[in-house]
């Protein structure tokens, strides 16, 4: 896998758990505030499909995964 398909699969992850645990009615519900998370993973989305910068795709670059195009 390159990093922008690591990037897609954990921020998928990341969306579905917050919705998960932060959604009324939902058998792992915890806390309300969990949705703040999903906003989180939302903004640097949008952020990063704007700068063309995103700082988990820099990190994982660093550890030697391979870029896509």
């Amino acid at each position: 896998m390159s990093t922008w398909q690591i990037v897609r699969v954990v921020a998928g992850s990341f969306i579905l758990l917050s919705l998960a645990l932060g959604i009324p009615g939902s058998p792992l519900f915890v806390s309300s505030w969990w949705l703040a998370f999903t906003a989180f993973v939302g903004v640097n989305l949008l952020q990063s499909g704007f700068t063309r910068w995103c700082l988990m795709e820099t990190l994982l670059a660093k550890l030697g995964i391979r870029r896509g195009n």
